[in-house]
């Protein structure tokens, strides 16, 4: 199989070229760098079925050739972080609704298969716990910018299955919930690759409002053998899934094993989210993903529990640092 992975340089397309050139395909990545890394992809990019194209989404000509060539469109290129989302609204907008509505066209063009990179963000202020996939999204005001994100996912996800029931397009989409790994950075407001950071540096570690929302982190490992599996999967198509794990932790306690692991003198000190981001800043107190639908239909477990994780994250910020 030919792949194009769009924001293939990123932490998880990069995780998922690995992959997919481990098992003898052929990748070809599109990437403009302004969040993905090319060291991201050291062990492929010298692979003779592996290719990089450093250029835009939004650059509808160079999409259109690479998508006419390839069998299947893995569609990860996003605007992501909370922090960038913050500071920088008009382009997660502009990357995420513009740059999927390019894509979709240019697979419509040609009918390939399509898998869309959604986001745990889409169920917003919603409580009703666990999230399935047919729960409604309940974001905040357009005021808010925190929810543009939420809000240009669901939009990509709309347009998605607009193509579907339209033109026939084979799509799947995958919401995602905090994939966590080797190669995250905590550039644009990643939390444990941030919290890692400043544990091995013996800084403060900042946790932002009172550190009781709570989250369920899956080791990228189980990410991208779902992607591949859901992409090869027939019933899977025009379909959505939920892909995550479901061991549930609060930032205070997160906090707690970062500094055990790096065995750090850091103090733990709440920020609150007026000084980090924006007064009147809104968040998620609790995200847990209902898994019944995705183990379902392909054999997804994601059994390595999170202190595994924390330390692959370590050893590899260790080094670097």
């Amino acid at each position: 199989m030919h792949y194009l992975i769009t924001g293939g340089a990123g932490f998880i397309g990069s995780h998922l070229s690995d992959l997919l050139i481990s098992e003898g395909h052929q990748v070809t990545v599109l990437d403009d760098l302004s969040t993905g890394r090319l060291e991201n992809l050291s062990q492929v990019i010298d692979h003779t079925n592996f290719q990089i194209v450093i250029d835009s989404i939004l650059n509808e000509m160079v999409l259109d050739r690479l998508v006419s060539v390839c069998d299947v469109v893995i569609h990860l290129a996003a605007a992501v972080g909370v922090q960038l989302i913050v500071n920088d609204p008009i382009h997660t907008i502009r990357t995420n609704v513009i740059g999927t509505d390019c894509v979709l066209k240019a697979a419509s063009r040609y009918l390939k298969k399509v898998l869309i990179a959604s986001t745990s963000e889409i169920y917003g202020k919603n409580n009703k716990i666990p999230f399935s996939e047919e729960d409604d999204t309940t974001c905040g005001p357009t005021t808010k910018q925190r929810w543009a994100y939420a809000c240009s996912k669901a939009m990509d996800e709309f347009s998605a299955f607009a193509c579907a029931r339209s033109n026939g397009l084979p799509i799947v989409i995958v919401r995602l919930f905090n994939t966590v790994g080797p190669r995250q950075t905590g550039r644009y407001g990643m939390v444990i690759p941030t919290l890692m950071e400043q544990a091995i540096k013996g800084e403060n570690l900042t946790v932002y409002g009172d550190g009781e929302q709570s989250r369920c982190f899956n080791n990228v490992y189980f990410v991208v053998r779902a992607i591949r599996d859901l992409v090869d999967c027939k019933q899977a198509l025009g379909q959505v899934f939920n892909v995550g794990s479901d061991e549930l932790v609060s930032i205070n306690e997160l906090a707690k094993r970062i500094k055990a692991l790096a065995k750090s003198d850091s103090k733990i000190i709440h920020v609150p989210y007026s000084e980090a981001y924006a007064e009147g800043f809104e968040d998620m107190t609790i995200r847990v993903p209902d898994l019944k639908k995705v183990k379902a239909i392909i054999p997804y477990n994601p059994n390595k529990n999170l202190d595994d994780t924390l330390l692959e994250v370590y050893q590899e910020m260790k080094a670097k640092l």
